[in-house]
């Protein structure tokens, strides 16, 4: 596993031994941010991940948030509950050089802090049929993480099912392997 693109290119990244970390694969992280760079959310809803900041929740080895700032994000919010995860996360983060630009929270994504500023952009990659896409989402939304113009990017398994709250609308959807990388934001026109 490695950084695809940006300032960090080919920059390898540590992932723990065994099943309980799932990291995405570089094959779709490439064709998401692709579509994130050139695709129609940059035209139709004005979204660039330049100067972004960016939440990687269910974070595990960090690829997606790291892979933002290697592409120009400003700043990413790491959240993980699994101490372990958190040990692959920090030694790859320290590897990009990316602690002043980072924060690790130490807690389950479906129980967030709440926060004053909404990020731009917002990553979720639970466990795979776990049950925990909707409960984050929720709590995510309430505790102030997602405002008007933040696009959601949510991986579940390809025959996974996911339950949209009626706050959200899905954008896109897209497969790779074994994955589907799906779009969302909050529900009307961004603001």
């Amino acid at each position: 596993m490695r950084i695809v693109a940006g300032k960090h290119r080919g920059r390898p990244l540590a992932a723990p031994a065994g099943k309980d970390i799932r990291p995405t694969s570089d094959r779709a992280r490439e064709g998401l941010f692709n579509i994130l760079e050139h695709g129609r959310f940059a035209a139709e809803r004005n979204f660039t991940l330049q100067d972004a900041r960016v939440l990687d929740a269910f974070a595990g080895t960090g690829a997606l948030g790291l892979e933002a700032l290697s592409r120009g994000a400003r700043h990413a919010t790491f959240l993980e509950n699994a101490r372990e995860a958190r040990r692959t996360l920090d030694q790859n983060i320290a590897a990009c050089d990316e602690t002043e630009r980072t924060d690790i929270i130490a807690v389950d994504a479906t129980k967030p802090p709440p926060v004053n500023r909404t990020v731009d952009i917002a990553f979720l990659d639970p466990p795979y049929k776990a049950g925990l896409v909707e409960p984050a989402l929720i709590a995510l939304e309430h505790r102030g993480w997602f405002g008007g113009d933040t696009l959601i990017i949510v991986e579940i398994a390809a025959g996974e099912k996911l339950i949209v709250p009626d706050f959200l609308e899905e954008l896109d959807r897209r497969k790779y392997g074994a994955a589907q990388i799906v779009f969302l934001a909050r529900c009307g026109p961004a603001q």
